[in-house]
């Protein structure tokens, strides 16, 4: 059977680009890069090291797409090696609700600790750190 090896981005579906790239680059210090399909348009992606997601609007989304492609139905969770009481500090200056934790969960390699939080669209995001 062929092997897969990594995830190489995913797709939000976003109400609305400005407020979402808002969100992921203050608040989660992502950054915006452009970038061109086949079609020749401009995309949106926000980055993170070796990570992509790319910015779908709801009003008009790419093809292909997910089958229900709505935004606020994604579960997020990104590792961070800063410690979450440093997110928690960051988290209030930002004006950005905790919904929960810190609490011990397990990731793709084991135990993580994490604390939730949601993005402009009310997808969960959670930030963790490797327990």
């Amino acid at each position: 059977m062929p092997q897969l090896t990594r995830l190489d981005h995913l797709v939000l579906t976003v109400s609305d680009i400005e407020t979402t790239v808002a969100f992921y680059r203050d608040v989660l210090g992502m950054t915006l890069v452009a970038f061109r399909p086949g079609d020749g348009s401009v995309r949106w992606a926000m980055t993170f090291g070796d990570q992509k997601i790319n910015l779908h609007p709801a009003a008009s989304p790419f093809e292909p797409k997910a089958e229900c492609a709505r935004p606020g139905t994604a579960d997020l969770c990104f590792l961070s090696p800063a410690p979450l009481g440093e997110w928690q500090t960051h988290l209030a200056a930002c004006h950005v609700e905790i919904k929960g934790g810190p609490v011990p969960r397990t990731g793709a390699t084991g135990p993580i600790l994490s604390i939730y939080i949601r993005d402009p669209d009310g997808n969960l995001i959670e930030i963790s750190n490797s327990a």
